[in-house]
């Protein structure tokens, strides 16, 4: 009785590559180790669950380097192997070190603050909490199902909304984390029903499978696949903060902890896009009539939006620095959707997608820098206004000369020449894909982008309102200045680096 079970039983037995999934394994392990170690660390001694994070993520990134030889695959079906669950291509890779090392730069500003802030932040939640997102964003870019892909999105946003608002007795932090919240479980919502439309309609949770069955639909399931497309898309708009699904991005910025929100201005950025990508193009190919236009469509909305959001900042507003970061950051998500919107047209997607990326490595070495210097400037004046800044120079001149470096790679000015780049090859994708009234007003806002990045940058340099005062940097956020600063100038020095690694192997 028992024989004819074994054989099944083993055919339904999945072989794990091991070191395929070691990079997000390991964040995940870390974060469980640290969880129960503060269950036993003395109070004087929780700077060691710092430490130890940090050397996981680290740890992490560099278990990328032996997966850069060839693809790895993972989770197959066990009658085909050419469909799997988890995929480490080159497009995976990427990403992975794009969410692992702007996670381990958000953590090198967090042993800082969470110092600075004299036990309102739990150490032991927190680092928790970050190494979890972390995990879960690095799984998102190897899915290749739609269920481990919601899983993963899942894995790296539920942390955050607590990471928002961790701080105890801050109105302003609960109030963002609730704004947050809401607005990220309506776009699971609504993923979520899209997805089962589209399992519904084809049968199939895996992209490669969904892609092949989507195009021969029923004819009574036709109005059920459309729909399952278009909600699944609206839903992977809240996530890349997309105009109009971008309101909770300001309030949630200035309410989480600083580098909280560097965190979330890159690597959740990184995992709503990172999802864009795997939906439409891998996915729903044969469905670019419909997301093409309409990414195109909110591209133009959402960098116009966010430039005009920036432009109006005050400079002696409370928290305006990091407000104007916000919408900025919002803008730049306009730029980074330009590409994927041009893959619906283009005869190469492959190449388009590549300059999403090749944008994405750019933003997030530049915006992680920028809001390291912010960190820097917030010990002593926690209010973080942009008047805030005069005067840096006279007081810490190698920060405003960095800060300075970031902000005109944002603007797309030399000597940011990794940002001309980034956003050449953006407006050429545009261009190649016919999509030349994109290119013009993605071209209009780079030039309103500039004013109030030149604004600022001209701040830096002028005399200071008061007296001045040196003041010791701590050295983990020197060392997140520095690795932010020397990936910014090696890039811009050697920008065709970038273009090495954006290869993405998705097709």
């Amino acid at each position: 009785m028992s024989s004819p079970a074994q054989p099944l039983a083993a055919s339904l037995v999945q072989s794990v590559d091991w070191l395929a999934i070691a990079p997000p394994t390991l964040a995940a392990v870390v974060a469980l180790a640290v969880l129960v170690a503060d269950l036993f660390v003395a109070e004087h001694r929780k700077a060691l669950l710092g430490w130890t994070s940090v050397a996981g993520l680290a740890a992490a990134t560099l278990l990328l380097l032996p997966l850069l030889d060839g693809d790895r695959s993972t989770f197959c079906l066990t009658g085909d192997g050419t469909v799997c669950s988890y995929t480490a291509d080159r497009f995976t890779l990427v990403i992975q070190f794009l969410v692992l090392g702007g996670a381990l730069l958000a953590a090198l500003l967090s042993v800082t603050a969470l110092k600075d802030a004299r036990k309102e932040l739990p150490e032991g939640e927190y680092w928790f909490l970050l190494l979890s997102s972390a995990a879960g964003a690095a799984l998102l870019p190897a899915s290749r199902d739609l269920a481990t892909l919601i899983v993963a999105l899942e894995v790296a946003s539920l942390p955050a909304f607590a990471l928002v608002g961790l701080r105890h007795g801050d109105r302003k932090s609960s109030e963002a984390a609730l704004k947050f919240f809401l607005s990220s479980v309506t776009a699971t919502a609504v993923s979520l029903m899209g997805i089962s439309f589209v399992y519904a309609s084809t049968g199939t949770l895996y992209l490669t499978q969904v892609a092949d069955r989507i195009q021969n639909v029923d004819g009574q399931l036709d109005t059920l696949a459309q729909t399952g497309v278009v909600l699944t898309l609206v839903g992977f708009a809240f996530k890349t903060a997309a105009v109009p699904f971008h309101f909770w991005v300001p309030d949630t910025y200035v309410g989480a902890p600083l580098p909280v929100a560097a965190y979330l201005s890159v690597v959740g950025k990184a995992v709503g896009f990172s999802g864009l990508i795997l939906v439409t193009v891998v996915a729903l190919p044969s469905y670019a009539d419909v997301w093409g236009p309409a990414l195109a469509a909110l591209a133009a909305l959402t960098m116009t939006i966010g430039n005009a959001g920036a432009l109006r900042q005050q400079a002696t507003r409370a928290y305006s620095a990091v407000r104007l970061l916000a919408w900025s950051s919002v803008g730049q998500a306009g730029y980074l959707l330009v590409p994927i919107a041009a893959a619906a047209y283009s005869g190469d997607p492959e190449k388009s997608i590549g300059s999403t990326v090749a944008y994405a490595l750019m933003y997030g070495a530049v915006n992680l820098g920028a809001f390291a210097v912010a960190a820097l400037v917030s010990r002593t004046k926690p209010l973080n206004r942009v008047a805030d800044y005069r005067g840096l120079y006279a007081s810490s001149p190698v920060s405003a000369l960095l800060l300075a470096f970031f902000l005109l790679c944002l603007a797309g000015l030399p000597p940011g020449v990794i940002g001309l780049f980034a956003k050449v090859t953006v407006f050429s994708a545009a261009v190649d894909a016919g999509l030349g009234w994109l290119a013009v007003i993605m071209a209009v806002n780079v030039v309103i982008a500039l004013f109030y990045y030149l604004q600022w940058t001209g701040l830096l340099f002028r005399a200071p309102a008061g007296e001045t005062r040196k003041h010791r940097i701590p050295a983990p956020l020197t060392a997140a200045i520095a690795l932010t600063g020397v990936l910014g100038v090696v890039l811009s020095g050697a920008p065709q680096l970038v273009l090495r690694f954006t290869d993405t192997g998705l097709f």
